[in-house]
C-alpha cells in the first residue's frame, strides 16, 4: 500500500514494529519514522494496517496523545466494536476515524488489486478520496461507521467458503485422475470459478502452501472468529460457513503459518489421496 501511493506521488511516512517491513518502506521511496509519533506528527492522514484489537486500542492511545485533526483510514479487519472504542479515543482529541476494511489478500496489495470497503463520516471519506485512489483499485462508500466491517465480514464468509469449495473441487479432479494443472486451467475458465480458486488454485496445483503465503491460517482464524460472532449476533444462520471451520482448524493445527490455501491438504487427507511425485 505505501509503494503505490509513493507511486501515487505522495509523501508517505510510515512505522512498523517489525524492522523488515521499516526496510521495505524504505526501498520503496518512503520515509521510516522511529514511532507512531513520528507519523502522526508529519502526517495529516494515517492509514492504519494492524493485526489484532490491542494493537488498535494501543496505537489509537498512541495517536490520541498528540490532539491533532487528522483523518486516519482504519484497514483492519476487527470487531466492530473495538473500531468503535478506537473512534471514541480519537474523537476526543479532534481526530476522525473511518472504517476501511480492505477486500483483497497481500499478492493483491501489491498489484494494486484490492477494493476498499469505506464508512463513517461522509465529509472525511470525500476528503481521503485521493489517498484511497492511490492504493486501491476501487473504493466504495457503504455508510455509517462499521457498516465497512459489515460489508468486509460478508465478504470474508464468501471467501471462507469459496476457499474450500476450489480445494473440494481440485481433490476431487486429482483423486478421478485429471492433472491438476489442467483441472485448475479448464476450471478458472468456467461458470464456478472464483477469485478465491484464481488465487489459490496455484497453489492446490503445486500443493506448497509456504512459499506465496496470500493469508496466514493463524491470522484467518481471527477473522473466522469475528464472521461467526457476527453472524450469530444478528441471528442468521451460516451452515456453509460453518461446515468449513473444522477444516480450517485442522490446517491450522498442522501449520499456522500456512496459508489458507492448506485446507486443501486436509481434504486430500480425508480423500485418502496421495499425489503422484514429479519424475
Amino acid at each position: 500500500m505505501a509503494a503505490h501511493l509513493v507511486a501515487s506521488g505522495f509523501r508517505v511516512v510510515g512505522y512498523d514494529v517489525v524492522p523488515s517491513a521499516t526496510r521495505q518502506l524504505k526501498r520503496a521511496g518512503g520515509e521510516p519514522a522511529t514511532d507512531a509519533r513520528g507519523v502522526a506528527d508529519a502526517a495529516a492522514v494515517i492509514i492504519t494496517s494492524l493485526p489484532s484489537a490491542a494493537a488498535l486500542a494501543q496505537v489509537a492511545s498512541e495517536l490520541a496523545q498528540f490532539g491533532r485533526r487528522v483523518i486516519v483510514i482504519e484497514t483492519s479487519t476487527l470487531p466492530i466494536e473495538v473500531k468503535e472504542q478506537a473512534r471514541a479515543t480519537l474523537a476526543r482529541r479532534g481526530a476522525t476515524l473511518l472504517d476501511c476494511p480492505l477486500s483483497g489478500t497481500g499478492a493483491q496489495a501489491r498489484t494494486k488489486d484490492i477494493a476498499v470497503y469505506a464508512s463513517g463520516d461522509a465529509a472525511s471519506y470525500r476528503a481521503v478520496v485521493p489517498v484511497l485512489e492511490g492504493f486501491s483499485r476501487v473504493n466504495y462508500y457503504v455508510g455509517p461507521f462499521g457498516n465497512g466491517s459489515k460489508m468486509k465480514l460478508a465478504a470474508n464468509l464468501l471467501v471462507a467458503i469459496h476457499n474450500v469449495a476450489g480445494a473440494e473441487a481440485m481433490v476431487l479432479a486429482m483423486k478421478s485422475g485429471l492433472d491438476p494443472a489442467l483441472a485448475y486451467k479448464v476450471l478458472t475458465d468456467g461458470a464456478g470459478n472464483s477469485r478465491m480458486f484464481q488465487v489459490r488454485g496455484p497453489m492446490m496445483v503445486k500443493g506448497d502452501y509456504s512459499s506465496d503465503v496470500t493469508m496466514k491460517l493463524s491470522v484467518w482464524q481471527k477473522d473466522m472468529n469475528a464472521i461467526a460472532e457476527f453472524a450469530k449476533a444478528n441471528g442468521c444462520p451460516t451452515p456453509l460457513f460453518s461446515a468449513t471451520a473444522p477444516l480450517y482448524i485442522a490446517a491450522t493445527a498442522h501449520d499456522p503459518a500456512e496459508d489458507t490455501g492448506a485446507v486443501c491438504a486436509v481434504i486430500e487427507k480425508l480423500a485418502n489421496y496421495r499425489r503422484k511425485r514429479r519424475s
